[in-house]
């Protein structure tokens, strides 16, 4: 965003949809498939850039099969134009007609992959009966998600600026909670204050759990009124052209008692231990014990019950998992969340979180809204 201008995202630079393509095709021989099925929408739009909600995408080496129906007509042609994807664009006003063509169009292949994680149990018994009845369906396991992971500079741009407004909107509306709003109301104040920054939807359900609601990691904004003395945990983030934004700030409305700064301080700690430990090359599970060490020699280890991150780009949860048991190793380009927390039934709970970009030599911050327990 322009520096005097927060109402719009300032341009950015196309994504290469082709690239993508031409990447996606090139990892069929390696899990032994002669064509691949996309249903999963979040991955068409990686591959292709149409944004509506039906279509269909068949990769195979001669060439690549798009299908969505009469809605989409002009935008498909618009968005798959502007994207520069040589593509196939079917449109269909049945789903027998979307049937017949992806059928055609895989005549002769002999082994079919099918988004193992993204298809369901009857999905798959009608692919096997009337889709492909000739061919072998293979269950691939993470092929677009592993070209997803490592993100290209014009995505951080997008992650980078859907954060910026993320950071302005919270920077907008945190003296409020001095004011005593209830929870609900806060996060309706800081959600509309994004959309009017420029983002384009909410990452998720804003989180703005206060007193003894932010012991909940995921508690869901209620009636309850901010009070003096009240820890406030925010979780929240912003979308920009589909990439999402994700932080959490943990505020104290009042003076904090020293359980209080107490806590503050230890995930302040975990949470810096966990970025030190973060750059590529590492397993994502050494970034999760990192942080994780610093809680259990506070004694809080039961206090912390989730991964300390998880990845962030077209989906506000994607690879790699950062936990315990990931398996994961973290490369340079990808974005993820390092965000430890404790949570103490009683007395309220603190997390912090920043989106970080991995690289050789660590990790930059994307979100960078200040951390002050105090307001």
């Amino acid at each position: 965003m322009k520096g005097g201008d927060m109402t719009a995202v300032d341009p950015l630079d196309p994504l290469d949809h082709v690239a993508r393509l031409a990447a996606a095709r090139a990892a069929l021989d390696g899990v032994g498939i002669d064509a691949l099925l996309v249903t999963e929408l979040t991955h068409v739009r990686y591959l292709t850039g149409f944004t509506g909600s039906a279509a269909t995408v068949l990769i195979h080496p001669a060439g690549v099969l798009f299908v969505t129906d009469g809605r989409y007509r002009t935008q498909a042609g618009a968005e798959l134009g502007a994207a520069g994807v040589d593509v196939e664009l079917a449109i269909v006003l049945t789903r027998q007609e979307e049937v017949d063509l992806v059928a055609a169009a895989a005549a002769g292949r002999s082994r079919v992959g099918l988004e193992a994680a993204r298809v369901t149990w009857a999905q798959q018994r009608d692919m096997a009966a009337r889709w492909f009845p000739e061919a072998e369906l293979v269950a691939t396991e993470g092929l677009i998600e592993r070209l997803r992971e490592v993100k290209a500079p014009a995505e951080v741009a997008r992650i980078e600026a859907a954060a910026a407004i993320a950071d302005a909107a919270l920077a907008a509306v945190v003296a409020g909670l001095a004011q005593g709003p209830t929870e609900a109301e806060f996060a309706l104040e800081l959600d509309s204050t994004m959309r009017r920054l420029g983002a384009e939807a909410l990452s998720f359900d804003t989180i703005v759990a206060s007193g003894p609601n932010a012991a909940l990691p995921h508690a869901h904004p209620g009636p309850r009124r901010i009070v003096d003395g009240d820890l406030v945990v925010i979780d929240f983030g912003a979308v920009v052209d589909g990439y999402h934004s994700d932080m959490t700030r943990t505020v104290c409305v009042g003076e904090p008692t020293p359980d209080q700064v107490r806590m503050y301080e230890v995930v302040g700690a975990a949470h810096d231990a966990g970025r030190r430990a973060t750059r590529a090359g590492v397993a994502a599970s050494e970034v999760d014990a990192a942080a994780r060490a610093v809680i259990e020699d506070a004694g809080w280890g039961d206090a912390f019950p989730h991964g300390t991150g998880h990845g962030v780009g077209l989906e506000i949860h994607e690879a790699p998992h950062v936990g315990r048991v990931s398996a994961a190793t973290l490369s340079s380009g990808s974005v993820i969340t390092i965000e430890p927390g404790v949570y103490l039934p009683g007395l309220g709970g603190v997390r912090t979180e920043d989106t970080v970009l991995v690289d050789d030599g660590g990790c930059r911050a994307l979100t960078s809204y200040p951390k002050s327990l105090t307001i």
